[in-house]
């Protein structure tokens, strides 16, 4: 244990504060605090060790505003502690009290490890019992518990500063902090831990990323049918402490050197210009449903933290469960806006992070009546000086209702129309050009009519949940079998296309097709109005073997593999080169709707829509599948003074010969992508545009994007 943290005379409590909770250091001791409305007693349980008995039991008589406090003196950071609290045991009436359950602090900043479920000690009632949860169990789970860890918030930040990268400059990159390292040709010191994600930042950069959006990293919990099929929750999409960074990300020197490890983390990222966002998931515990684990919250109070719902006969027995893992946590309940509150604050101000993907983000807005845009959560957070800064991402839909342009004003979302949409077209699908026109500009169906812009759309074509994107041009069809529920998990409709064969092939015309394809969604990321966001590996064509749900694959099925990043060089190549691309024409980062409008009065409108024959797009005919627009740009970087963005989005079949409209005064049109061609000649680098002859036309190939530009 760092330090020593018991004192030469018995520790004792004496009064101390209410506020804050959790456990506060100060020189002289810890002042710990603990919400419970319902709780008749609550008792603060002292560890030397980990793993070791109990040391010392001291009762928190002092109580204010439903917080259960105390100060005991002599205590230094490194102390292990957790609670009991008693109360009545009434799981009809949503009452689960059990004293002889061992609870983790909502608040703890460190704990020393997993629960272990072993012989369901962790459940506080007896599952032998015909009652099931009505019964009660009197075994003491401490030995089966991790405890919480007081920590000191020291850290010398030095002069780190948050990038403040506005959203219509970043690209986003979805990683997961383990697997992103976690494959031994990393070649990281310290594979699948926050330090060896340090080491890869040279990567990122080299690609043009700054900022990633990290899968959670709140300390997590593996449901037990998970354990004792051999598997894990790999994603940790399952809180078991929201202030905790997850322990086993860290290199162990020492409990709680988690937390030291996450900041040294941002701190390096930070200085390398790239922003930090978690994915946090403030919808459910794991806690599970009423017949799952007392961890925490349960036993502190059940009815003041969890939505619960029932027959007329029993109530709160049961769990409002929109989450699909069981529970939810209560929203409407001032309790659980405080502590989500105080753990997004903390995140921020303590660990430095830069935002917040939220998800299942619908959750947070249910109150009485379903989703509510002006909902307490969401009001709290435009209010607060901290939170109110900093970026905020919701995965707008939960299991019962999709609010997809539906979040308040200072909200970004993940877009997934613009996912849906793309796959479609890229696909052949009939009928999408339409949408395809709202989607590249920004969806302004979705955010424009109050006040947000086209960056409140988070654009993606693939993330951590679903088929990465070699697999979506791979696959037709789901194969999880290695998730041990006969392939019955994951999303059954994909909207992927496998181009002819069912997994990997040999054969060199399904793989030209799907590399090619590969690269029209790239395009279609990174050349849309909004912020775009590329799943880990995507540019190295990273597969996961046709597998959509690998939340349980701790392997290198869902690890990202560095051998790819030489056998894809050339892909990875075309990815760079579509990033700095954005960069290098700034009309690609505009932060207004486009209009259709001349807005500079120059004669051309700041976006022009044409079909294959400078005609309108053929809008409402079903089987129109290419579309073509002209971006007026705005930079000075020619004699001319002007340039124009001209694309040709392709999805059909079929050969296109595609007029052109005029370049401009002494201007000619030049190529920089096609996507038909071969490899590392379909992306012509800046100051080596391919001149058109004539300049007139363009025979768009089957399936492909064009981008072309005057000067």
């Amino acid at each position: 244990m760092s330090e020593t943290a018991r004192p030469d005379a018995p520790p004792t409590v004496s009064p101390g504060r209410w506020y804050p909770l959790g456990a506060t250091l100060t020189p002289e001791g810890v002042n710990f605090a603990l919400y419970s409305r319902n709780a008749t007693r609550v008792l603060l349980h002292l560890f030397d060790e980990p793993n070791g008995p109990v040391t010392t039991v001291l009762e928190l008589t002092e109580r204010e505003r439903y917080v259960w406090y105390g100060f005991v003196a002599g205590i230094k950071a490194g102390q292990c502690y957790g609670y009991t609290v008693d109360g009545p045991f009434d799981p009809a009436n949503g009452m689960r009290f059990n004293p002889y359950k061992l609870l983790l602090d909502p608040y703890a900043r460190a704990i020393t490890g997993k629960p272990v479920n072993t012989d369901n000690l962790l459940l506080a009632y007896d599952p032998h019992s015909p009652l099931k949860d009505l019964s009660f169990d009197a075994r003491d789970s401490s030995a089966a518990m991790p405890k919480a860890i007081v920590v000191d918030s020291h850290f010398d930040w030095g002069k780190d500063r948050p990038p403040a990268i506005p959203f219509e400059q970043m690209v986003i990159y979805e990683a997961h902090v383990k697997g992103f390292t976690a494959d031994p040709a990393s070649g990281v010191k310290a594979p699948g831990t926050y330090l060896g994600f340090i080491e890869k930042i040279p990567y990122l950069k080299s690609l043009g990323i700054n900022a990633v959006e990290l899968l959670p990293v709140h300390a997590f919990h593996a449901e037990d049918f998970l354990t004792a099929r051999g598997l894990t929750n790999y994603w940790g999409y399952n809180t078991l402490a929201f202030f905790a960074p997850e322990p086993s990300y860290s290199t162990r020197h020492s409990p709680g050197c988690e937390v030291a490890e996450f900041k040294t983390m941002v701190k390096a990222l930070h200085e390398a210009g790239i922003e930090v966002i978690l994915d946090v998931v403030y919808n459910h515990s794991a806690e599970g449903s009423e017949l799952g684990p007392t961890l925490s919250m349960r036993g502190i109070d059940n009815r003041s933290y969890y939505g619960l719902l029932g027959p007329a006969d029993a109530p709160a027995r049961f769990y409002d469960n929109t989450t699909g893992c069981g529970n939810t946590l209560d929203f409407f309940s001032a309790a659980v806006i405080r502590m989500v509150m105080d753990s997004l604050r903390y995140w921020v101000k303590v660990m430095h992070v830069d935002g917040f993907r939220f998800d299942l983000a619908s959750v947070l807005g249910r109150e009485r009546g379903g989703f509510q845009r002006s909902a307490s959560f969401f009001d709290a957070v435009a209010q607060d000086p901290v939170l109110s800064r900093v970026k905020l991402i919701a995965e707008p839909w939960d299991l019962g209702t999709y609010e997809v342009g539906n979040f308040p004003v200072d909200w970004s979302e993940w877009n997934g129309r613009f996912r849906d949409t793309m796959r479609r077209f890229m696909r052949g699908d009939p009928g999408q050009l339409g949408s395809m026109g709202r989607r590249v500009t920004g969806s302004a169906d979705l955010y424009g009519d109050d006040g947000r812009s086209a960056y409140n759309s988070v654009n993606f074509i693939t993330c951590h949940d679903g088929f990465t994107l070699n697999d979506l041009v791979s696959y037709n069809q789901k194969h999880n079998e290695a998730n041990l529920e006969d392939n019955r998990d994951g999303a059954s409709d994909n909207i992927s296309w496998n181009c002819g064969v069912e997994g990997p092939t040999d054969d060199p015309a399904i793989e030209r097709l799907r590399s090619q394809l590969i690269r029209n969604h790239l395009c279609a990321l990174f050349f849309s109005l909004g912020t775009p966001m590329l799943l880990a590996g995507d540019e190295v064509r990273r597969t996961q073997r046709g597998n959509n749900n690998a939340y349980c694959q701790d392997n290198p099925l869902a690890w990202f593999d560095w051998g790819a990043v030489e056998r894809n060089a050339s892909l990875l190549r075309f990815t760079r080169n579509a990033i700095a691309l954005t960069r290098r024409y700034t009309v690609l980062q505009r932060r207004k709707f486009l209009l259709g409008r001349d807005m500079n009065c120059d004669g051309v409108a700041d976006i022009s829509w044409f079909g294959t024959d400078l005609n309108p797009p053929r809008w409402d005919d079903p089987q129109a599948r290419t579309l073509c627009y002209r971006l007026d740009g705005g930079e000075i970087i020619s004699p001319a003074g002007r340039y124009y963005l001209f694309f040709i989005l392709n999805a059909d079949s079929q050969l296109q010969d595609v007029r052109l409209p005029p370049a401009g005064d002494g201007m000619r049109w030049y190529r920089i992508i096609d996507t038909s061609l071969p490899a590392d000649e379909d992306f012509a680098e800046a100051g080596a545009e391919v001149l058109l002859e004539p300049d007139d036309h363009y025979l768009a190939n089957p399936r492909c994007t064009v981008v072309l530009i005057s000067r």
